[in-house]
């Protein structure tokens, strides 16, 4: 791949755009993840994936602010944490994070997990709304909501998340709740897009169409994504492995490949609190 990739982008609900792929930044922290967040804006990448409790949105702000690139051609997104749920909470949290990235606002705002046992993802969600339209936050979003999560705020404010983003791969492809976002306007993301720490890029379908259209078999999963709707984030900090996760709007697969590759399903990989564990 020659030069900067030209990366479509999606419609959100509130009429911004975001780009069909972005990078997950989950453990790039510290001078090193600033060097890896950079390598990758170098590279194409403008949607940038962090959160509080990554620790690390010090090094993604760094990175922003000390790249060429104008500040409005990122779409800078972050996560509130489970422990700050609550309204005032929420209110504080932002602050924290803005000051952490040295940014005067966010581009996308998502609520990290409904952390149903506290129930209080309603009230931060209202939160949610004042603060976009105070512009502190341009899009609002939530992670790892439910149908029933999205319901509940839905009916208490009205205003449906821009994205939910939730695990999804070939081994589980979330068809039902795609749907779900498909029908109130919600933009999927894909939390570890790839399966770390799986077999599947040694599928048999996976390993087909890297071989029928001359591409990684990385490159397939991405690409498999990209033809469902959803946005991938994968993460990398190796140059090298950015370049090659973002060149994947060059090629299509066809619709065999994509259902084959679905045919893979068999359920959920990770277990446990995503608030305070996500492999991107």
């Amino acid at each position: 791949m020659t030069g900067v990739p030209e990366v479509p982008t999606l419609e959100l609900n509130d009429g911004h755009r975001i780009p069909a792929l972005g990078l997950g930044t989950y453990s790039l922290d510290g001078d090193e993840g600033v060097a890896a967040v950079g390598a990758a804006i170098t590279s194409g990448y403008r949607l940038l994936d962090t959160a509080l409790n990554y620790g690390n949105e010090d090094a993604v702000g760094r990175a922003v602010r000390e790249s060429d690139v104008p500040r409005d051609e990122f779409v800078v997104t972050s996560k509130l944490p489970g422990r700050h749920h609550g309204y005032d909470e929420a209110h504080r949290s932002v602050d924290e994070t803005l000051a952490n990235l040295g940014l005067d606002h966010l581009d996308l705002y998502l609520i990290h997990w409904p952390n149903p046992s506290v129930g209080k993802f309603v009230e931060t969600w209202k939160a949610f709304v004042d603060l976009r339209d105070s512009g502190k936050v341009r899009s609002i979003g939530v992670s790892n909501f439910t149908p029933e999560h999205l319901d509940r705020i839905l009916d208490a404010t009205g205003v449906a998340p821009a994205v939910n983003q939730v695990e999804l791969h070939p081994y589980f492809p979330q068809a039902d709740l795609r749907a779900v976002h498909q029908r109130l306007g919600i933009v999927t993301e894909s939390w570890s897009p790839l399966a770390k720490q799986s077999e599947l890029l040694t599928e048999g379908p996976v390993t087909a169409a890297a071989a029928a259209h001359d591409v990684s078999a990385g490159q397939v999963v991405l690409r498999w994504h990209v033809q469902l709707g959803a946005v991938p984030v994968p993460k990398s900090g190796d140059p090298d492995r950015q370049r090659e996760n973002l060149d994947v709007f060059g090629f299509s697969l066809t619709d065999d490949e994509v259902q084959a590759i679905s045919a893979l399903e068999r359920g959920r990989l990770w277990d446990g609190d995503p608030d305070t564990h996500e492999e991107m």
